[in-house]
């Protein structure tokens, strides 16, 4: 049943953007007509319109995609789970690129010093 509504919402959907292209042309080859209207008048009736009805539409295919691929994931990880191994973190040397600004353990003084007027 599902996809027969897919199916019939994608046919409307070509059917309306058929009706916005024959709009458009109907702009375009008209003699007040100018293309920059035909263009506008295929964005803001077919393309627009169109693609945010269809985002809406497919919203609940998409959710069940993606509920589907994390219950396949979820299955996959369950069969091939093994037992943990312990494992020991390898202790990480500081980089010996120069000194550190604080390695003195003295508080930060001001880089810059600042400008004093002439007296």
């Amino acid at each position: 049943m599902f996809q027969v509504l897919v199916f019939v919402m994608w046919i409307v959907a070509i059917a309306w953007m058929f009706v916005a292209v024959l709009m458009a042309i109907a702009e375009a080859t008209s003699p007040i007509g100018t293309v920059l209207g035909a263009f506008f008048t295929l964005l803001l009736y077919g393309i627009f319109p169109v693609s945010i009805v269809m985002y809406i539409l497919l919203t609940p295919q998409r959710r069940r995609a993606r509920l589907a691929a994390v219950q396949r994931e979820a299955e996959q990880a369950a069969r091939s789970a093994q037992p943990a191994q312990a494992v020991t973190p390898a202790v990480a040397e500081p980089p010996s690129a120069g000194p550190q600004p604080d390695a003195g353990g003295l508080p930060t003084g001001d880089p810059i010093t600042p400008e004093r007027k002439e007296p």
